[in-house]
């Protein structure tokens, strides 16, 4: 094999892009992703080969990339960080004796963090409501636990029309070990052109602004709102 890049791209614009991945893709022969990814790094792509399939392509991808990297440089890109719900790992379970490297990006919850102020300073988890590889009762599970163990919890894939009660039945658990006044932030498009931002409480928080484009933050119990933005407090004596 020649070589096999894994990247994050991060937000999925070209200026929050790190230098590494961006470098990467410009030194690539052949360019893998889910179609509308490729789209996101477009002006990158002039000259090159490029292999894309729609949602859920992404075993078909990873064979295809792995199978191309033989005898090309080839890099398959996802949104935020290859390796947090991305295909660093799939990539790895087909072939881990590929030569491959996986090129880190900025995940979801910290590009939604930044907007928000700092809710993350804190020990904080990421839990996808997705029921696509994960059984729902699993899903509840650990957001029990890590609302239980006081953690900062970010929610991916928080609200599909497939499934628009998730939301609210994880919330009403996290509702059983933080009260009303708990922050609880959604940046919806976080750094991109359309992105929106909405800042509120658990006790009086509306789950019909959620969508698949959306991240949810849900501070711990020492979380606070502050001239619009969420801080959790690190611990630091001031």
């Amino acid at each position: 094999m020649k070589k096999l890049y894994v990247i994050g791209i991060g937000p999925g614009g070209l200026e929050h892009m790190t230098i590494k991945a961006r470098k990467t893709i410009e030194e690539s022969d052949i360019i893998v992703g889910y179609t509308k990814y490729l789209k996101m790094v477009e002006p990158l792509l002039e000259g090159k080969e490029t292999y894309a399939t729609g949602m859920r392509g992404e075993e078909d991808r990873c064979k295809k990339a792995i199978e191309l990297a033989q005898d090309k440089v080839v890099s398959v890109i996802s949104t935020g960080d290859a390796g947090i719900y991305g295909m660093a790992g799939l990539i790895l379970q087909i072939d881990n004796n590929a030569n491959v490297e996986i090129i880190p990006g900025v995940t979801a919850s910290c590009s939604a963090a930044s907007v928000l102020g700092a809710p993350l300073m804190h020990d904080n988890c990421n839990i996808s409501l997705s029921d696509l590889m994960t059984p729902y009762e699993a899903i509840k599970k650990r957001v029990k636990l890590a609302a239980e163990g006081d953690f900062v919890i970010s929610l991916y894939n928080p609200r599909s029309k497939g499934r628009p009660h998730y939301l609210k039945e994880c919330l009403d658990i996290v509702r059983e070990y933080r009260d009303g006044n708990t922050p609880i932030g959604v940046v919806r498009n976080a750094l991109r052109d359309d992105q929106s931002v909405h800042i509120s409480t658990l006790g009086n928080f509306d789950e019909e602004i959620v969508d698949m484009m959306s991240i949810v933050v849900i501070g711990n119990s020492n979380t606070y709102i502050e001239n619009g933005r969420i801080i959790t407090p690190r611990g630091y004596k001031i």
